[in-house]
């Protein structure tokens, strides 16, 4: 059988699906006959490499069942076109929503894979027409693809930017409302949370969640319970991949992601913010 985007060597769990869902989420798969907090985002939440995850260190914490729809390489496109998801995400007690990137979404100008988010499948005319040069077959994913583009134009690559951001809101603001006011969205990235022009940041087209910024999030608040901003500290970060369980041949991909100490953090943050609710 094949899962997308998971190794099964990584860790000791099985991926599992939800009822009509065809994505693949963290095993065992957990029963939804008692009350549940559910966990939505992408590579983070899911926890790839991580052994307890900061979904499951809440229920150990707190001893309500956390279930966790993280989606490895997942954007906000796997969950609002996911009726089985949105519907077990409105049955929860509450929902925490990771941000995720503008970059793993379809919009005007590109077409992302329906499941695996990070993957570019096509661009349109409207995107051909503003880089007419570029042979867009050559690209697999959608980060690869937008630092050729600003590499090759900053200048055009505005316009790139200022679309994905208005997809990403208008795209997130459709599943708050699909899933319910109680919800917690959760900024989770080693990235400061502010307004700070996304080239002038350091790695910018590296940082997760990519070209979102602390306006973006302003818009959303409305729509949900709290927004939680955690920004693991430098001695969390420092601890790197000691606790992941990484394949050898993935030691430089498992040392761009959050590793388990930030997980703890990410952990505590919520569960203080769980006792407020």
């Amino acid at each position: 059988m094949r899962y997308e985007s998971i190794d099964k060597d990584e860790l000791p769990c099985t991926p599992c699906r939800y009822g009509q869902s065809r994505t693949w989420f963290r095993g065992p798969r957990r029963a939804l006959d008692r009350p549940y907090i559910a966990f939505l985002g992408g590579t983070a939440t899911y926890g790839k490499y991580i052994e307890t995850p900061f979904p499951a260190l809440v229920e150990i914490a707190t001893g309500r069942r956390c279930i966790n729809f993280g989606c490895v390489n997942g954007g906000i496109d796997v969950f609002v076109n996911d009726p089985t998801i949105t519907q077990i995400c409105k049955a929860a007690d509450l929902n925490v929503v990771q941000v995720m990137g503008a970059n793993h979404l379809s919009n005007r100008f590109y077409t992302v894979h329906q499941r695996r988010n990070d993957r570019f499948l096509s661009a349109s005319p409207q995107l051909r027409t503003i880089y007419p040069e570029v042979d867009f077959v050559e690209f697999a994913f959608t980060r690869h693809m937008l630092g050729y583009l600003y590499d090759l134009c900053a200048s055009r690559f505005d316009a790139v930017v200022d679309e994905l951001r208005k997809a990403w809101l208008a795209r997130m603001q459709q599943m708050l409302r699909q899933i319910g006011p109680d919800t917690v969205l959760l900024w989770f990235s080693d990235t400061p949370l502010n307004d700070v022009v996304w080239s002038e940041r350091p790695r910018h087209l590296q940082v997760d969640p990519l070209f979102i910024n602390a306006s973006m999030i302003d818009r959303l608040g409305p729509l949900v319970r709290q927004v939680l901003v955690v920004t693991p500290t430098a001695d969390a970060l420092a601890m790197g991949t000691v606790g992941m369980r990484v394949p050898a041949s993935q030691d430089q991909a498992a040392g761009q992601m959050l590793g388990p100490a930030c997980h703890t953090e990410a952990a505590n943050a919520l569960i203080n913010a769980l006792s407020g609710l």
